[in-house]
């Protein structure tokens, strides 16, 4: 059976074929500690679930409209109009299956084969994926420690062209746990502005905050007409398998994403969408205690891999993932992974997964308990403290 030749320009997400590789590993015997993922380690919140409970006993078990019911509509306008300090309609809101679909609607919608995307190295390689898929070329901006994984605006400004169409920015940032500044965002605003282009601003982690504040570059002026707001519930309410996640979008785009949706999964879960609605109007103790938890983990990763030989890691400002320079171990980030998984039982991501600047780094995920993080943070320690020692 032969494949359409489009199939050799799409990529994958690692994360997942390390977490197989993992569990061959485990299934043999042996013990590991998994902080590949990027899921959280807590359950959705109990009124959530029952909220869904309840709309399937009632029925709604049937199609929803394709740009999702109009309560959750109407609750996530509210919601992005009250934390973001701008008036959202309801009718800009498209509900999608995960996070994913959102960028494959705003890739699809408006990128051209020979169009050219900018997209953050490192970053969430599924930006780059689709838009290689649909004939686009990918062009990385480099993210480095040594900017506190911040882009450098001035570099962003020296790789726009004719040519370019979109600019992709992630705040906080997977998998660095970068934070762009609101200085940054208005310089990137200006940027977009200039050259008309369209921004794909991915905010799904901007609840995960641990300091400053979270600004959606769609508040700044001349920015609601050409951006595209990816957000959803996977994270801040540990809702991964629910698989929901919404664009904001400008009005000129509201016709492409209901017709794509409508061409691809007619609608998300409708009773998911009625546990969704419950979970931006109820209470959120449970967001806060997860995101205090998270501080903690963070605390606790960070000051564990600094005392180890070799690595140096910044503390991130948001998100739940560090992601460290290793070259200090004499290997790259590719090499130090394979050595953790079948050395030391710890499941972690090479950076390369992320992009070509990640040669040099790991991610590591904290969406794991203090203990089996301090555990990892040992079991790294017994096979990296002797090959200090030898060299």
């Amino acid at each position: 059976m032969r494949l359409a030749s489009r199939m050799e320009l799409i990529g994958t997400e690692t994360a997942f074929e390390a977490a197989a590789r993992a569990r061959a590993l485990e299934a043999t015997g042996r013990e590991v500690i998994h902080l590949e993922i990027g899921e959280p380690d807590f359950d959705t919140p109990a009124n959530v679930r029952e909220a869904a409970k309840r709309a399937l006993d009632a029925g709604a078990t049937h199609y929803a409209p394709y740009p999702g019911i109009p309560d959750l509509r109407a609750a996530i306008a509210e919601d992005y109009s009250a934390r973001r300090g701008m008036a959202v309609a309801p009718d800009r809101v498209f509900v999608t299956v995960g996070g994913k679909g959102v960028m494959y609607y705003a890739i699809m919608a408006m990128v051209d084969p020979g169009d050219e995307v900018i997209v953050p190295d490192p970053g969430y390689p599924i930006y780059a994926s689709v838009t290689r898929f649909v004939g686009g070329t990918a062009v990385p901006l480099p993210i480095r420690q040594e900017n506190d994984f911040r882009l450098d605006v001035d570099e962003l400004a020296s790789l726009v062209t004719s040519k370019t169409k979109m600019i992709v920015i992630n705040s906080p940032a997977n998998p660095t746990g970068g934070v762009l500044t609101r200085e940054d965002l208005e310089r990137i605003a200006a940027i977009a502005r200039d050259h008309d282009l369209v921004v794909l601003s991915d905010e799904i982690y901007s609840r995960i905050l641990y300091e400053g504040e979270h600004v959606s570059i769609a508040t700044l002026p001349g920015m609601a007409e050409r951006t595209i707001v990816l957000d959803g519930f996977s994270k801040t309410y540990a809702m991964t398998g629910w698989r929901l996640g919404y664009a904001i979008v400008p009005e000129a785009l509201a016709f492409a994403f209901g017709r794509l949706i409508i061409n691809s999964v007619s609608s998300a879960t409708t009773f998911a969408q009625v546990g969704a609605v419950e979970a931006l109007r109820g209470p959120q103790d449970a967001v806060d205690a997860m995101v205090a938890e998270f501080r903690a983990r963070r605390d606790l990763v960070v000051d564990g891999l600094n005392s180890l030989p070799g690595i140096s890691c910044l503390r991130p400002k948001g998100a739940f993932y560090v992601f460290p320079d290793v070259s200090g171990t004499g290997r790259t980030g590719d090499e130090l992974a394979h050595m953790l998984l079948h050395e030391a039982g710890v499941s972690v991501l090479s950076g390369t997964a992320f992009g070509g600047v990640g040669t040099r780094h790991i991610r590591l995920s904290y969406a794991n308990s203090r203990a089996q993080i301090s555990r990892a943070i040992e079991k790294m320690r017994a096979v990296l403290e002797p090959v200090s020692a030898g060299r």
